[in-house]
């Protein structure tokens, strides 16, 4: 049996192991906070950590940043107003009858093309025949009447003269004869009026060009009137492009019409990149359009491969002016952030600085620099998204992917920046 002054101490002792039993840590949990340690750890290692060297900050491997680079270079520079156009023909006629009648004949292939004149189809010309008969005997009997009212007039004149006749009947057989005069003219025109409907059944092609799908099938009746028609010719060579430009643009355009240079202008495909023709500034339009705020152009194409097809939707340069000697670098190197446009250009040690430059106009993958850049410096054009001021860069050959200057083993090759027209 305890003593009494041991309770205290017993009791003490007890009520230390009940708080220990409550406060302990599971063995596992401790595991678990061992484990987020050791990530935090390596987080903060690989992606938290500043980088103190410009090669480190090029990449995780501490390795020099992969580029291409290119050459400042002087050259000449076109400046090209970009467009949407439409390839409109010169002509476009369709080609209709100008008479009623069966359809006989149809002598073109279609889709084929067509000179001008060439017969296209033959309508039944045998009602045309015989209104023009009927025609010529009109005449022949007027003109008989006409011959014989001469021949009386010439009789009465000369009894006249004997005063054997009263003036007053030679008056009226003069008056007869002047309205067989006129008959035979209005029976002229009947004649020419049936041979011209005669020629009209046989229909000709007005214009040279490309005859499209015909809309009537042989045998049919046609009029005058139909609105398809037999079917439609549009001349291919030469053919023309419709587009429109700002109303900013048109002073400097009319400028160069004035000086009687012919303007360039080159047609390509939809995606921009396949050039279909080249041809000249045909004219401006007299006004401008106030709900776009845009002029409408026709360019004139020789178009003798046919690469331009009528309302075919096409990319239009106008070529409104031409720079000499100006620096020029691809477009690609050409950045834009709050310090205002700049390049990397590549220094002795092969360390990049951002350079801050003046752009001015572009064309096809390279664009001018007008201030901050000298020709022979290079600038990197592609693998700019990593660098900084100061970053180390190893150059790479964009066709090849291998190091510049190097025959080791190929890197990754970098695809070349797009060029599209500008």
């Amino acid at each position: 049996m305890a003593s009494l002054s041991d309770q205290p101490e017993n009791q003490f002792h007890a009520l230390a192991a009940q708080t220990a039993a409550t406060t302990r840590v599971p063995r596992s949990w401790t595991k678990w906070l061992l484990v987020i340690a050791v990530v935090l750890g390596i987080g903060y290692a690989v992606f938290l950590r500043p980088a103190s060297h410009p090669a480190t900050r090029a990449g995780f491997g501490g390795g020099a940043m992969p580029v291409t680079a290119e050459a400042a270079r002087t050259t000449d520079l076109n400046v090209r107003i970009v467009a949407l156009g439409t390839v409109t023909p010169v002509y476009t006629v369709t080609v209709r009858s100008r008479v009623d009648g069966e359809l006989q004949k149809i002598f073109f292939e279609e889709g084929g093309t067509v000179e001008a004149g060439a017969p296209l189809a033959d309508l039944d010309p045998r009602p045309f025949e015989v209104l023009k008969l009927q025609a010529e005997a009109q005449l022949a009997k007027d003109n008989a009447l006409l011959e014989n009212a001469r021949v009386d007039l010439k009789r009465f004149q000369t009894l006249l003269e004997q005063d054997s006749v009263a003036g007053q009947q030679v008056d009226t057989q003069a008056v007869l004869v002047r309205q067989y005069e006129a008959s035979l003219k209005v029976d002229e025109a009947q004649v020419a009026s049936a041979a011209l409907q005669l020629a009209y059944a046989h229909i000709t092609a007005p214009v040279a060009g490309r005859i499209g799908l015909r809309a009537v099938d042989q045998g049919n009746i046609v009029h005058a009137s139909d609105a398809n028609g037999i079917g439609v010719i549009t001349q291919l060579h030469p053919i023309t492009v419709l587009f429109s430009i700002p109303q900013d643009a048109i002073p400097k355009v009319l400028k160069s019409l004035a000086s009687g240079e012919a303007m360039a202008v080159e047609a390509f495909d939809r995606d921009g990149l396949t050039k279909l023709a080249i041809g000249r500034l045909a004219t401006v339009d007299n006004q401008i359009d106030p709900t776009t705020g845009t002029v409408r152009l026709r360019a004139e194409f020789a178009n003798k491969d046919e690469a331009l097809f009528p309302n075919q939707f096409v990319n239009i340069q106008l070529v409104v002016e031409r720079l000499q000697g100006v620096t020029v670098v691809p477009t690609a190197a050409v950045q834009r952030g709050t310090a205002g446009t700049y390049v990397y250009v590549v220094g002795a040690q092969k360390t990049v600085s951002v350079r801050v430059v003046e752009t001015g106009p572009s064309e096809r993958g390279v664009i001018a620099v007008t201030k901050g850049l000298a020709p022979g410096e290079v600038v990197v054009a592609d693998g700019v998204d990593k660098l900084r001021e100061g970053s180390a860069v190893e150059l790479v050959n964009r066709d090849t992917g291998t190091p510049s200057g190097t025959t080791g083993a190929p890197m990754r090759k970098r695809p070349p920046a797009a060029a599209a027209p500008q």
